[in-house]
């Protein structure tokens, strides 16, 4: 397996994860997921391939299929009056095809974007979990993660 920048030539492998994960929040709060959609077009994928501040990192297997991803945005406040201006790579998706967990691949890519954030001078790796997804959250748990912030809701 090889974990690099996503291509363009990945963009039906990255629809393809991006529907498993959307299933699985539709799963855990069809009060704000749909299902059946995508999260993206494949231009905004095409676009979002470009933007330098927003890498997405694809773990491909011998045959180029997308095994898993990591979709990142460089977050840093600049000028602000309460926060520093560390810079952060937020993690906004990171999936590994729901036929290959268990084989440590989610590891792989969670420990390339640390090294990748390191090199790029960053002081922190964040992300956020939705509380019903509980195997994402004692997987980022045993990757040394801890809570930083609780959001917290009231539905009315």
């Amino acid at each position: 397996m090889e974990i690099r920048k996503a291509l363009p030539k990945d963009i039906p492998g990255l629809h393809r994860l991006l529907s498993q994960v959307l299933e699985i929040h539709h799963q855990g709060r069809p009060d704000l997921f749909k299902t059946g959609v995508r999260k993206y077009t494949d231009e905004e994928l095409a676009h979002l391939l470009q933007d330098e501040n927003r890498p997405i990192f694809a773990a491909i297997d011998e045959s180029g299929q997308v095994l898993g991803y990591a979709f990142c945005i460089f977050q840093q406040y600049k000028d602000d009056n309460i926060f520093t201006p560390v810079k952060t790579l937020y993690i906004d998706d990171l999936c590994v095809d729901e036929a290959c967990r268990g084989q440590h691949l989610g590891r792989q890519l969670y420990d390339h974007v640390l090294a990748f954030a390191r090199a790029q001078g960053c002081y922190n790796v964040t992300l956020n979990v939705w509380a019903f997804n509980e195997s994402a959250l004692r997987f980022y748990e045993s990757c040394g993660l801890k809570p930083q912030k609780t959001g917290m809701e009231t539905i009315l």
